[in-house]
């Protein structure tokens, strides 16, 4: 009976001590690799993509929609009867790759993208979440008719862009986008092929599931004489269940990079805005 208590008393020392060393290593691994999550819940802010990627092996369909400027009233029915909608397939090819495609109303648009993340904010380390994306688009609505010598070069147009975000605390997320974007044909005659922009966005949660969102391009070698503007866009998260609803305020009706960017005609101090909305579903 001695012997037996004895060995109990050895067996329960051992295990103390192995359960000390294991949770030694446990509370050392995650000071290494504790990373900041959820800094913006949706995959775009409002028109600018965010710095969320989606899952490895998940595949998400955004439904995105603008009516028309709501300026014109009963007229255009606030809108609803000059509505432009993308539909934007996502595949995770891994947590930290993305693959897109995309096809949207404004000009008869189908655009292909990458996104992929570079660094990742670390509650205990860097101190930025850094992703790239890149795309490529087809303007197919130029008519030959109008354009005699438009060749399948001209329908192309290329966006390249740095997403660099920041959690600041459990409320406020923070955003910067330095933004290249090339159209092989421009509008407008004294405006370059190649194009510069800054874009700046932010998400303040409101609640478990709520959250204020804003994002603003500023366009740094805009022509003189364009009648393009600046795009600023103020909405609302909504998460429920396997989707974001975004619901927001802009003067930019067109929802690919380069030409909310770049071809943006609302005014907000006139009241040219358009109301919209981003619905992204997980499958």
């Amino acid at each position: 009976m001695k012997t037996l208590w004895f060995l109990i008393c050895v067996f329960s020392i051992s295990v103390s001590w192995a359960q000390e060393d294991l949770l030694d290593e446990i509370d050392s691994d995650s000071v290494v690799s504790s990373y900041t999550t959820a800094a913006f819940k949706g995959l775009k802010i409002v028109n600018f993509e965010s710095t969320k990627l989606v899952a490895k092996k998940e595949f998400t369909l955004v439904v995105a929609h603008r009516f028309g400027s709501i300026e014109n009233g009963f007229d255009t029915f606030f809108g609803l009867d000059d509505a432009v909608t993308r539909l934007n397939f996502i595949y995770g090819i891994s947590d930290g790759f993305n693959i897109g495609i995309s096809r949207s109303s404004y000009q008869k648009i189908y655009e292909g993208s990458l996104k992929y993340r570079i660094l990742r904010q670390e509650n205990n380390g860097f101190p930025f979440t850094v992703v790239g994306f890149n795309s490529i688009l087809i303007n197919t609505a130029l008519d030959k008719n109008n354009l005699p010598k438009l060749e399948f070069k001209h329908r192309l147009g290329y966006t390249a862009q740095i997403l660099v975000s920041r959690k600041m605390s459990e409320k406020l997320s923070l955003e910067i986008a330095p933004t290249f974007f090339h159209d092989n044909y421009v509008m407008i005659n004294n405006q370059d092929n190649s194009q510069f922009a800054l874009g700046f966005g932010g998400r303040y949660k409101l609640g478990k599931r709520w959250s204020l969102n804003a994002d603003y391009g500023w366009h740094l070698n805009r022509a003189s004489n364009s009648p393009f503007r600046n795009p600023l866009s103020i909405g609302i998260d909504l998460e429920t269940g396997g989707h974001v609803f975004q619901m927001h305020f802009t003067n930019a009706q067109p929802m690919n990079t380069s030409t909310f960017l770049g071809q943006s005609t609302g005014d907000w101090s006139e009241g040219d805005i358009y109301f919209g909305f981003n619905l992204s579903r997980v499958f």
